[in-house]
Parts: C-alpha cells; structure tokens; sequence
C-alpha cells in the first residue's frame, strides 16, 4: 500500500494504539501532517483508559504542538460529536498508526473504511488497506519510508522530522536495536531538532520506572552452565528494558541475557551479549522465530513477540519458562568451527560447483572521492571505509557488497564488456531485499551502489565439498575470525576444494539455486 493510495478518503481520522509511545506518537503525527498538506480534514486521536502521562511524551506533545486528542469510546462509537460525525461520512477512513485493528492494545472503533500502517507482526488478514513491515524496528521507520516513495518534502517540516526520529529512537532502545538498514537510513539522514530530542532523552525515565529496574534486576534468574541472565520487567517504556540489559552484562559472571515485559498486544525483549561467540542480533531473531520479530546489532539487538501468535504456539507454556528453555537450545543444540584449526572429513562430503553467475562492480572511487570516509550499507549490516583508488565494491546476487583490492578482484573476476554501452549495466536477476548503498560520513550524502556497477563473472570454476546442516552450527571463517556464519538445518557447510581450511555456510536457497552436483 502506498499513501497516495489514501488519497481518496477524507476526512481521514488517524488512531494510535492506547497509552500511545513516542513512535505511535510521531509516526500518527507524520501521517498527519501528510494528509493535511494535501487539504484533507484529518484528526490525530487515541482512546483507552489513560491519557498520556509520561514527562518525556507530555514534553514531546507541547513542545512540537502536537494536534493528538484523547477521545472516549462506547460500544465502537466515539462519543466526542466532532470526530463522530466525520467518520459517519461515506469516504471517511479510520486509519491505524503502530497497531492493527481489533488487536488488544487498541479500542475498536467502527469505520466505513479501515487502513493500517505498523511493523509488528501480522495478526490479521481482514484490511485489504495495509502497510506491515515487522522487520523494521519502529512504525516511523515504515511511515518515513512511505513518505520517501510519495517524494514527500521532510526538510520544509522540523517538527514532524522531529517526531520521527524519536518515534524510532524510543522503539529501538536509543538505536541500539535497529533491525533493518531502512532503520539505519532514516536515523542518518533525517533532519530533526536535536536540542528537542536531548530535551525529551533526558526526562524519559521517572523515579518509579527507575525503581521499577532495580527491583527486575533483583530477581533475575541465572544460568551457571551457559552463563546468561533471565528479567521479566514490569509493563514499562522500552528504553528501561535496554537500561537493565545493558546493567546486566557489566556483571562479572553474565555473558548473555534477555530482558523482557508484557504489552498489551505480546512482549518486548531486549537483547545483549558481550561474547563473540554469540551474536545478539542473531540470538533476537531465534528467540522470536515464527511468533514474532528481532534483530539489531552483534552486541546489542531487541524483538517482539505476537500474544496471539504465542498463545497459539505454547498455549501452556510460562513465558518464563519459554525464554528458558529457549536460550538452553539455543547453546546446546549449536556447535562451533573454527576454521583455521579445523580439519573436516572432506572424503565423506558430496563435491558441488558453483554456476557462472554475474556479479557487479564498481571502483570505489567512483562513487566518491579519493580519502571520504564512508558507510557501505548492505541488508546484512554496514561496512566502514575510508575510500581507496585500489578498492573495488563488488556486489554478489543477493546485494551483498565485498570490498576487495584492485588486485584481489583482478585475480578472482573478469569483466563483461559489449559493444553496447547500455547492456553494460548490471541488470540482477533477483529483487534485492535492500539495495546496497554508500553513505559519505562527511556530509551525510547517500548514493544507490547499481547505478555504478557493471556486470563482472568469477575467472575461475568454483569446486566445493559440501553437506547439509542438522543443528544450528557456527563458522568462524579465516578471513574473519571475530564474526561468525550462522547455519540453520537445511543450510550447507562447505569446503572449498584445495583448500581444506577456507571453510564456510552457504544458505540453502543460495545452495539450491546456485550450486550444481558434480
């Protein structure tokens, strides 16, 4: 769904979930100030049984002038008649910002027309009007996004820059737990007033949250074996869940934990390891795995988890008990290979070659000059750089990016020239999930990597010894030796031949769709 496809409503009534957060808050009031530009009648309201209270939101509502109102709501119907008579018109449309409808941690109100924007999991197919990205880590990151497609102008607009990015700020535990790269794009280059966010950043937590960790981290429940921590938290902002993990790992003996609460509409976890050997990022994503979302950084990442979908899975189940029993699978059920000492049965392993597949490079120096620090963004995370006349970016199927020397890529690649300049373009033939780009660390500017590329082949046939994974196992390659390969079952662990030691996961649709049995 595209916001211009919204066009043909008005008026346009835009609800957030009850007790509504910063990013409920910032991304209603974007969406508002869309409609409102285009000279819509729109209202920006919220129901349920508390109106806002907390000093950081309060602030936030005064100090941008924020137009949300708190309505009453009976048997599906608003009872304030300003709002009542707009959504009893034929075009009217109640439009859902960070929940979706008939969910429980919003009040049902009866419309002719419904839409829904958010980033939570699906938990219903009934609004054929909807935008749900539950890999993006807050509902402003998917309305920014949106409003980026519509070529709307944020830089002529402070305040709802603003609110934006501290809707995404508050969801992600201060962008310690930004999933996707859109998160990333928008904290880097949206406009917002910083001296209002320091301003809400420093009234965020009252004395009772405050009280409120210290009494969770009391009774945190310990894992000797495995050395991880355990906190369930009273229902508080998502910033307090970061607070106490972050606490947590600075305990001598705690080398993982998960901190989580209890929402309306399922639970939010924080996330934290100090370990190489597990990856926070990768750790979120297992704890959520087919009842929700998570993701973030190798340090530091967050998730959440669908009540329905849980009450689904382990009707059951203690969530205590869940996170448990989770985090001892999660160590006993994954074994670790370092490549540089590892000496595999190669003999008992399957040989496989990789088809001829077109890549894309680009000089680095094409994109920027000779000395620019930059950012090459990519799906799986970002690379830091300063640009070099000897670096080539070369981009793989998938659009991940490999930054390699000029004499490396000269070794491994060949270069397609034709004599038609335009068929020279590197054409993928797969959609990118995120397409790779270059942001400069000097003046913020970001620049699409495709445009910049041409197709290039590997030189030589690629032979490798492969089979598949029955448990999760992890690779630490030995060209890096501080992050390691994650393979889930179905996956393929491979060893390429004449090389007993360059030992690595290749997923298993890249498998399938790229390797053939020799």
């Amino acid at each position: 769904m595209k916001l211009s496809d919204l066009e043909r409503f008005n008026p346009i009534i835009i609800q957030c979930h009850d007790n509504p957060d910063a990013d409920a808050i910032g991304s209603g009031f974007a969406l508002y100030e869309y409609f409102k530009k285009l000279g819509k009648k729109v209202y920006l309201i919220y129901s349920g049984n508390n109106r806002v209270q907390k000093s950081n939101l309060v602030l936030m509502i005064d100090e941008l002038k924020l137009p949300l109102r708190f309505v009453k709501v009976k048997e599906g119907k608003i009872q304030e008649p300003w709002i009542a008579e707009a959504l009893e018109q034929e075009h009217a449309l109640l439009l859902l910002t960070d929940c979706q409808y008939g969910a429980g941690n919003v009040t049902r109100v009866q419309a002719p027309h419904i839409a829904v924007i958010d980033h939570h999991q699906r938990e219903s197919s009934e609004q054929e009007l909807s935008e749900i990205r539950s890999d993006y880590a807050s509902c402003s990151t998917v309305v920014w996004n949106m409003l980026q497609d519509e070529q709307y102008d944020m830089e002529q607009n402070r305040d709802l820059s603003t609110a934006l990015y501290y809707g995404l700020y508050c969801d992600s535990s201060q962008f310690a737990e930004l999933y996707h790269p859109m998160d990333r794009d928008m904290r880097d280059s949206i406009n917002c007033d910083q001296n209002k966010i320091r301003l809400f950043r420093n009234s965020n937590i009252s004395l009772k949250e405050l009280e409120l960790a210290g009494i969770a981290m009391i009774r945190n429940i310990y894992n000797d074996d495995h050395e991880y921590a355990i906190v369930k938290a009273e229902p508080c902002d998502p910033n307090i869940l970061g607070l106490i993990s972050d606490f947590l790992l600075q305990v001598d003996s705690v080398k993982t934990c998960v901190v989580y609460n209890e929402t309306p509409d399922g639970y939010k976890i924080s996330v934290r390891s100090c370990v190489k050997e597990v990856n926070a990022n990768e750790l979120a994503e297992f704890l959520t795995q087919d009842i929700g979302s998570g993701g973030g950084h190798f340090e530091k990442a967050g998730g959440f988890i669908s009540r329905n979908l849980y009450e689904r899975r382990y009707p059951t189940l203690h969530t205590e008990a869940y996170f448990g029993e989770r985090m001892n699978a999660y160590y006993e059920n994954c074994s670790v290979i370092v490549a540089a000492k590892a000496n595999l049965p190669v003999e008992e392993m399957e040989q496989f070659r990789r088809k001829k597949l077109q890549y894309g490079y680009a000089p680095a120096t094409a994109l920027y000059p000779t000395g620019t620090p930059v950012t090459v963004r990519t799906q799986k995370g970002d690379k830091r750089v300063v640009i070099d006349p000897n670096q080539i970016f070369c981009i793989d199927e998938l659009g991940e990016v490999y930054i390699l020397s000029e004499e490396v890529f000269t070794r491994r690649y060949q270069v397609e020239q034709t004599e038609d300049r335009e068929k020279n373009n590197l054409k993928p033939d797969v959609d990118f999930i995120y397409e790779p780009k270059v942001c400069s660390r000097v003046d913020g500017t970001q620049k699409k990597l495709l445009p910049y590329a041409q197709p290039c082949t590997l030189r030589q046939e690629i032979v490798v010894y492969a089979e598949p994974i029955t448990e999760m196992l992890k690779v630490f390659t030995v060209y890096d030796e501080e992050h390691y390969q994650l393979g889930k079952p179905g996956d393929y662990l491979a060893v390429l031949c004449g090389n007993a030691h360059d030992i690595f996961i290749i997923k298993a649709g890249e498998f399938h769709r790229n390797y053939e049995k020799m």
